[in-house]
Order: structure tokens, then C-alpha cells, then sequence
């Protein structure tokens, strides 16, 4: 059960000082959680209550089976976005519509996660590489705030998922300037980045959402076309059957997919962040999945759109003490509290000041250190994150995902055709053999002998380039060559391209008179060596331990000790 439900390893040692430290980070958080819920729901382009539900029943099940106990799971702004962007592409008419597909994608994402996590499939998301990730970020965080501009201005702005459209459009409608929201949008963003330089702990968003409900009831600002949330529903959310056909899946599987794995990367991400700050593992990377999914499938049921571990919510949460998933059950309790008798307060509650939380919150998202970073250290990796980060803005959320995922493991595969292939000498004076390039004068080169060795597996991509450049290292000894020596310590794989174009290589080699041994194959390596036949033209004679030993049996056969057999010729076959 324990496995299943991870509470179990830790609340049976629970005790009032623990929850006194959930019970002020809960509060803390929940505080925070009802306004940033209500203006993500707004960029997944749901009315704001949407965002209140996404912030009960998901988050009970997550403290439930969730292997995390310091993230705060909940709306975030990245999947915020993408719900827009994967919605915006298809041809929905009239709200209600919207939010039904809304939900179904909620509940296709958390389908995907929990088949991933069933299958153990939690590896799926080292495919989107940081690069990958971080300019996808810092674009969807572009894109985020200048969708806002719609709020900020109080203009009847159309919102894209392009930048540059986002840009011409906000132009176009510049003079419909609704200067009470302008106003009120700015001095949110101002307050909010100000307290958050110097007075951290204070809850600055609380602050912008009282004081500009304030201002609106007070000075009555709703007359002079200031944008407010209005009529939030009251009562906790109902439970619905999802209404679907194939049509629906067929048409929104691939963002439905894109979140699953998207959500799951942040909330592992940002998981294993705070485990390294308290230096405590309890994250089980499958287990994630499955609570993920479990709590986007059931949050779907009851008006929840998707969700996943938000990384300023973690943060307070950190900060303010919590130490168990108790905290965001205190958090579901403000918020079903808020759902319940205070919903009349947020009716004039303006979006400006919404905007300016989404603004502020998201800016964050924009890192400028990372590509810096890379520029010094991995052009080609920069270069993947640029690519990603114009395709974003261009294109859109998902494409840019796509293209920045296509492009990593295209140069993974470029990487790995074109792998290091080192010709190694004897370090005078020693049994160590290293790379003649790095050390120069002082390894012994034997003209008799080339040492070679090769960093990579051994696969259809690359070994025709491993022919190739092997051939050219033994034309470069010329007549007096009379043995290769393939160090194999690197390899951890030979598939059956490979395996036959090695037999052929040993081959040619042998047809010159050369003679081919193989040292420090792994055991794996061994019962390839030996399934794929290269064995027979190898002869098990010429497979040694280290490279010392393959030299010194090209010297004299007879040097070589008897337990060299039991050690380099061991495959399973034996």
C-alpha cells in the first residue's frame, strides 16, 4: 500500500509540531493560490472561477499520492498557455464548448501520465533536453505576458499564441487605451516587483487584489468600462461525465501529449530542486506519473482543467516551513472556503490586476544566464535553444516544442555518428595507454602497433565512420604495421550492423597481415562478441583484459598467465 500511496510512509509519525509548520505554510500558499488560480485560468482563456476548482480535487489527490512533499501542485501558467495555444487551433465556437474540450484535455493528459507511469515510462522525459526546455520557457513566457496586454490596456485585443501577432494586434487597438486599467495594471506590476525585491514574505499579490477591488467598488470604476471578473459561481464544483467522440481525441491528443510530458517535467524538475536544497530523496519518478495523472483524470470530472507542480506556489511553500502535502490539503480548504461565502468579494475584483500578477509571476520564467552559459560552453546546444526560442514566438507553444525536441535528438544523433575515436600510445614509463593527441612527448609510440579507441557504442549510425577512420589510421602506419588493438572499454553496445561490418573489417585486416585483438570488452560486450560470430574470425585467443596484455602477447604468446582466460574470454554462453 505504501507503494501506492506514499502518506503512509510519513504520517504515522505526524505530530502537532509538523502541523503547525503545513498549517502557516497552507494558509501561506492559499492566500497566494485563489488569485494566481483565477489569472491562469484566464490565459487557458476559461472564466476565473475555473482556476478555484483546478485548486481542489487535484490537489487532494496529489497530497495523497504524490512522492513530493514540499511542491504545490495546482494552475500554473505554462500549462495555462499551452491549454490556449492547443484549443486555440481548432475550431470551437461559444464558451461553454471551450470548456467542455477544456476538461477532456485534462482528462486525455492525465490518461497519458498514468499509462507512463504504469509502464514505468518516467525515462520519456529526458528526450526534452534543458536547452529544449529553456527556450521554449522563456518564449511561452514572452507570449504570456503580452497576452496580458489585453487586461492591461483594457482593450479589445485578439489574443494569439504568435508573438509577433500578439505585437501588431496590441498596435492596432493602442488608442482604446482604458487608462483606469492601464493605471491600475501598472501600479500592480509595481507593488508586486517591489515587495518582491524587498519585502519577500509579504503576500504582495494579496495586497493588489484587495486594494484594487478597493479602488474599483469604492470609486465605482465599473462605469467607465474598467474590466472586472464579475459574477464568480459559488459552490464547489459538480461532477460531470466528460461528453466525447474520437473526432475530439483524434483532434487533441498531440497537446494532450505535449502536457503530459510537460507537466511531468515540471514537477519533477522542480521536486528534485528542493530535494537537493534538504538533501532527502522521497521522489519516485513513476509514482509521479501516476499521481499526476491521477489527479488530472479525477480533477476533470469536477471542472478542473490541467495541472501540474507550480514552482512559485513550490517556492513559498518551502520558505514558509511545510513539511508534508498537508499544507496544500490547508490550501484545498481555503480555497473550497473562498468557493463557498467569499466569492462575492471577487466581483469587483478588475483583470488588470489580474494581468499584473500573470506579468510579474511569468518574467521570472525568462532566463538570460542559461543561453550565456551555453554560448561559452556548447555552441551547438545554444544553438538548439535559440532555434527553439524563434520557433516559439513564431510559431506557437507546441511547434516550438516539437522542433526543439526533432533538433536535440538530431544532434544527439549527429553526436553519436561522428563519436571521439582516439589513437592511444604507452606513458613512458608506466602501463597506462592515453590519447597520443593530449599527451605528445610523453607517450611512446610503437610503429609495429596501433592502439585505437573508440568512445561510443557501436551502431548502423556510425560505423561506417568507424571503418572509415580506423582504415586511415592503419594506411597512416604504412608497411611496418603488424597488429591493431581496439580498445573496447568505451563501448557499451555493437548492434547487428555493426557486428557485420566488424567481421568484415577484421577481415580485411587479417587479408594484410595484420593481426586484431580486442581489450577491456565489458561482459556485455563479450556475449555480443561471441552471439554475433565476430568471435569466429577474431578467435577467442585475441581478447585480453587490458591493453598491456594484448601488447604483450603480440611480443610473445607465451607471457600471457592462465587466468586471463577465466577473466577475457567469460560470455554467457560459457
Amino acid at each position: 500500500m505504501r507503494r501506492f500511496l506514499p502518506f503512509l510512509d510519513w504520517f504515522p509519525q505526524y505530530n502537532k509540531n509538523l502541523f503547525g509548520k503545513d498549517l502557516m505554510a497552507g494558509i501561506t500558499v492559499g492566500i497566494i493560490l485563489i488569485p494566481q488560480g483565477m489569472a491562469y485560468a484566464m490565459i487557458a482563456g476559461l472564466p476565473p472561477v475555473y482556476g478555484l476548482y483546478a485548486s481542489l480535487l487535484p490537489v487532494l489527490v496529489y497530497a495523497l499520492l504524490g512522492t513530493s512533499r514540499k511542491i504545490a501542485v495546482g494552475p500554473v501558467a505554462m500549462d495555462s498557455l499551452l491549454v490556449a495555444a492547443g484549443l486555440g487551433t481548432l475550431a470551437i465556437s461559444g464558451v461553454q464548448n471551450y470548456i467542455v474540450m477544456a476538461l477532456l484535455l485534462s482528462f486525455m493528459v492525465g490518461a497519458f501520465q498514468l499509462i507512463f507511469g504504469f509502464l514505468r515510462m518516467g525515462f520519456l522525459v529526458n528526450f526534452m533536453s534543458r536547452p529544449v526546455i529553456s527556450g521554449f520557457t522563456s518564449a511561452a513566457a514572452v507570449i504570456i505576458i503580452f497576452s496580458q496586454l489585453k487586461h492591461l490596456l483594457g482593450a479589445d485585443i485578439i489574443n494569439s499564441n504568435k508573438f509577433h501577432q500578439l505585437v501588431i494586434n496590441a498596435f492596432q487597438h493602442l488608442s482604446e487605451t482604458n487608462m483606469y486599467d492601464f493605471s491600475i495594471g501598472i501600479t500592480g506590476i509595481l507593488i508586486i516587483a517591489s515587495f518582491k525585491k524587498w519585502f519577500q514574505r509579504f503576500p504582495a499579490i494579496l495586497l493588489v487584489v484587495v486594494l484594487s477591488t478597493l479602488v474599483v467598488y469604492f470609486f465605482n470604476l465599473e462605469a467607465y468600462d474598467v474590466q472586472v471578473v464579475g459574477e464568480v459561481p459559488a459552490g464547489l464544483p459538480s461532477f460531470n461525465i466528460h461528453n466525447f467522440t474520437m473526432e475530439k481525441v483524434r483532434e487533441i491528443w498531440p497537446i494532450a501529449l505535449t502536457l503530459a510530458l510537460v507537466g511531468y517535467l515540471e514537477a519533477i524538475s522542480i521536486g528534485r530542486a528542493f530535494e537537493e536544497k534538504d538533501k532527502v530523496e522521497t521522489i519516485d519518478p513513476n509514482q509521479e506519473l501516476i499521481a499526476l495523472g491521477a489527479s488530472n483524470m479525477i480533477g476533470s470530472f469536477f471542472q478542473s482543467y490541467s495541472v501540474t507542480a507550480s514552482f512559485s506556489r513550490s517556492a513559498i511553500n518551502y520558505e514558509a516551513g511545510a513539511k508534508t502535502t498537508v499544507a496544500s490539503v490547508i490550501s484545498v480548504v481555503m480555497v473550497a472556503i473562498t468557493l463557498l461565502f467569499l466569492t462575492p468579494l471577487f466581483y469587483n475584483l478588475p483583470k488588470a490586476a489580474l494581468a499584473s500578477i500573470i506579468m510579474v509571476s511569468v518574467f521570472g520564467l525568462i532566463d538570460l544566464s542559461y543561453p550565456k552559459k551555453l554560448w561559452n560552453q556548447s555552441k551547438d546546444e545554444f544553438f538548439v535553444l535559440l532555434v527553439t526560442f524563434i520557433i516559439t514566438l513564431g510559431l506557437g507553444i507546441v511547434d516550438g516544442i516539437l522542433i526543439g525536441v526533432l533538433m536535440s535528438l538530431l544532434l544527439m544523433v549527429y553526436r553519436t555518428s561522428k563519436p571521439h575515436f582516439a589513437v592511444l600510445g604507452n606513458i613512458k614509463g608506466s602501463d597506462y595507454y592515453k590519447n597520443v593527441d593530449r599527451f605528445g612527448d610523453e607517450v611512446q609510440i610503437r610503429p609495429d602497433i596501433l592502439i585505437v579507441r573508440f568512445d561510443s557504442e557501436l551502431y548502423f549510425g556510425n560505423s561506417a565512420y568507424f571503418k572509415s577512420q580506423l582504415f586511415n589510421f592503419i594506411n597512416a602506419k604504412g608497411p611496418s604495421l603488424k597488429a591493431v588493438i581496439l580498445n573496447a572499454e568505451a563501448i557499451n553496445y555493437i548492434d547487428a550492423s555493426a557486428s557485420a561490418m566488424l567481421i568484415k573489417v577484421i577481415g580485411e585486416i587479417h587479408n594484410r597481415n595484420i593481426g586484431f585483438y580486442i581489450s577491456g570488452a565489458t561482459g556485455p560486450i563479450r556475449d555480443i562478441i561471441f552471439r554475433s560470430g565476430i568471435i569466429n574470425c577474431l578467435h577467442k585467443e585475441y581478447l585480453f583484459v587490458k591493453i598491456k596484455e594484448a601488447v604483450a602477447y603480440h611480443d610473445d604468446p607465451n607471457t600471457i598467465p592462465m587466468l586471463r582466460e577465466r577473466v577475457a574470454y567469460q560470455n554467457q554462453s560459457n
